[in-house]
């Protein structure tokens, strides 16, 4: 970061949105007009059009302690292209809005743009609007993704059937365990501020936390396999809430089988490390951005060997509620916040 620290009063709010956006590549042939005007223009297909939104609050989803700008922007943007690809969609345009209060300068708001050009560069999208506003306490990103879908091929949430198999992508878990690790040496550090923080040999867990990846590819993977999922939703709350809403919005239950839930070694490894369940941390932890999804029992041949995917349980019968089967066989009842540790046995 430039070590010259410019007040943001010296550009005004939409000389800062000029500096902050100028020379910006294009990617998309339908953003047809993009920052610099009241509104942005696409042009109109023949597809569905695909709006998600979500906003980062400081303190509250994000630490800018342990969390560097350029990472921050990049996950800001990335957390809602993961929507998109939860529709079965193709992320297009990104819109960003900040809140921002005075102890940010320019610098710092580069930096943060950087890593939002990172992710529009990575993934093909287009940048093509926003606000800023004042903040009296931290800072507050919210970011709108507009995407694309085949009509037809727009996958929901409600539509799982009966006996249908639940499947992931990647693994669970990894996310949360980055949190812990980051968490410990931010209170080392409070505690010990001479102390080096211990990263070594966490670099995998900590980027899925810091500089998580949305799914694009599951798309193009599933239609090689000529599989088309029929329910879909991504993993930002925990593979049990996430599973639930699908069962709910589809009026199912669910099974998942433990032993099939895929966790990284090192995300079991350091989950054992911090006294804490490895299966619990992929149920509930969060923030991994996989996708989840449902396809039909013929399927099953397909996908079972495809190095991306897990077949991890099955819809039921609404009247069986939400099940997790631990390694034993046993039948615990899952929650939209994880399932119970202490009835495992």
């Amino acid at each position: 970061m430039n070590e010259r620290r410019t007040e943001i009063s010296e550009f005004g709010e939409f000389g800062l949105i000029n500096h902050l956006t100028k020379n910006w590549p294009m990617f998309r042939k339908e953003s047809l007009k993009a920052v610099g005007d009241d509104a942005a223009v696409l042009d109109s297909s023949d597809q569905i059009t695909l709006i998600s939104t979500d906003m980062l609050v400081e303190g509250v989803h994000f630490d800018l302690s342990y969390s560097p700008l350029k990472h921050l922007g990049y996950k800001a943007v990335v957390v809602n292209l993961s929507d998109i690809c939860a529709m079965n969609g193709e992320p297009h345009q990104v819109l960003v809005s900040l809140a921002i209060s005075n102890r940010f300068p320019v610098e710092a708001l580069e930096e943060l743009y950087f890593g939002i050009k990172q992710a529009c560069q990575n993934y093909k999208v287009d940048l093509i609007g926003g606000d800023t506003t004042t903040s009296r306490s931290g800072l507050v990103i919210s970011v709108t993704a507009v995407g694309k879908a085949e009509k037809g091929k727009e996958v929901y949430r409600s539509g799982a059937a009966m006996n249908e198999l639940l499947v992931v992508s990647g693994d669970l878990g990894a996310a949360y365990m980055g949190l812990q690790i980051l968490e410990r040496e931010k209170s080392v550090y409070q505690s010990s501020p001479e102390v080096q923080p211990d990263l070594n040999g966490a670099d995998y867990i900590l980027e899925r936390q810091l500089k998580p990846e949305a799914r694009v590819d599951v798309k193009i993977y599933l239609k090689e396999l000529g599989i088309e999922p029929t329910s879909m939703i991504d993993i930002s709350d925990g593979l049990s809430s996430e599973a639930i809403h699908l069962a709910k919005a589809s009026g199912l239950g669910l099974s998942i089988y433990e032993e099939k839930i895929p966790i990284d070694n090192l995300t079991y490894d350091k989950a054992r490390e911090f006294n804490l369940d490895p299966t619990l941390c992929a149920l509930s932890g969060g923030e991994d951005y996989e996708l989840l999804f449902t396809i039909a029992q013929e399927d099953f041949e397909k996908i079972k060997d495809h190095p991306h995917f897990s077949v991890i349980g099955h819809m039921s019968d609404p009247a069986a509620g939400y099940v997790l089967i631990d390694r034993n066989g046993g039948q615990h009842q899952l929650t939209a916040q994880g399932w119970d540790p202490l009835l495992k046995g």
